[in-house]
């Protein structure tokens, strides 16, 4: 039986495709889970019901999502232990614990459905509220000193590359042009007005691409992510598994870049053996669900856009011999 109804309303949500990934985890080693989007906590709250040889170290930069999570999986007790950090200070994380390795790490990225309803975080277009953005609160840099700070060729190159969005030079001058902007209902309405009127009746609201590349620069969120995936595939044992649900195609490039070069990518030509020194320390997996169900993509708006990727730790093998690489090796060499 679910606790969501003792979670604070504003973090109460449905946690995107939460039957495959309890799924993915289901046959991992024992031991500790690393949720390093904590969010709501429902995700981890279904790993903990399912597996009663789970703990759970929570890992968020949003304060309030922290508090809400803790007090939904309260009933756990010891199970669950939190922490108030961005995802990238994963090792950070479990040095203040002492905990050496993990059984697994999930990554949910992007912003939750509750910042994205209040009005006061500043993520939203469509409700009138202060450009914030951040999603760690005691941070000083806000979405207000990007929109009326960057110069015109700064901002457009932010909305072009975080947001994939055409009119990016068009919408630069028309924010430039009305400064002081102060509120998200203002940012939209400049947006919308710098786009030409076709293009405005196709794609969603007219100003989704700006305000997602906003929200991204504001918290340097693709910045961060390969620290953090490399983080978590250092910190996982054999067996375990790193899974990663992202909703933008520059998360999903890095998620997927990430894994492959842990995969042991190499450019050496496949007739010819690997003389790069390529070593491979987990493996892609494979015959998984990458997309949400229709039923759960009608049901749950954010859905439509995940991607879920997911690698399984394995003894690291460098490719050129196949031979183990480390303490457990054979050999003299050590990776």
């Amino acid at each position: 039986m679910s606790n969501s109804e003792n979670v604070a309303p504003s973090f109460s949500h449905d946690p995107v495709m939460l039957a495959e990934i309890t799924s993915l985890f289901a046959d991992v080693p024992a031991g500790t889970i690393v949720d390093a989007t904590f969010g709501g906590g429902g995700h981890s709250e279904s790993l903990l019901e399912s597996r009663p040889d789970l703990t759970i170290v929570g890992v968020d930069q949003d304060a309030e999502a922290l508090a809400a999570a803790t007090k939904r999986l309260d009933r756990f007790g010891d199970r669950v232990r939190t922490i108030h950090r961005r995802f990238d200070q994963l090792g950070e994380a479990l040095n203040e614990y002492q905990i050496d390795d993990v059984s697994g790490v999930l990554f949910d990225l992007g912003v939750s459905s509750p910042q994205l309803d209040r009005a006061d975080r500043g993520f939203s277009y469509r409700n009138d509220g202060q450009l914030d953005m951040r999603m760690d609160t005691d941070q000083q840099w806000s979405a207000a000193d990007i929109i009326n700070g960057y110069d015109e060729r700064e901002l457009a190159s932010v909305i072009r590359r975080y947001g994939d969005e055409r009119f990016s030079g068009r919408i630069a001058a028309a924010i430039c042009a009305a400064r002081p902007i102060q509120t998200t209902t203002e940012l939209a309405a400049v947006v919308t007005s710098a786009i030409p009127a076709p293009a405005r009746r196709t794609g969603g609201h007219p100003a989704k691409r700006t305000f997602q590349a906003i929200r991204i620069e504001v918290n340097a969120e693709l910045d961060v992510l390969p620290g953090a995936i490399d983080q978590a595939v250092e910190a996982t044992v054999p067996g375990g598994r790193i899974a990663v649900l992202s909703y933008h195609s520059g998360e999903d490039r890095i998620v997927k870049e990430r894994f492959a070069l842990a995969a042991g990518a190499c450019d050496c030509p496949d007739e010819l053996p690997c003389v790069c020194g390529a070593i491979q320390t987990v493996r892609i997996v494979r015959g998984i669900s990458k997309r949400p169900s229709k039923a759960e993509q009608e049901k749950n708006r954010r859905a439509r856009s995940a991607l879920l990727r997911a690698v399984e730790k394995i003894p690291a093998t460098r490719k050129s011999d196949g031979q183990l690489v480390g303490p457990s090796s054979t050999g003299n060499e050590q990776g």
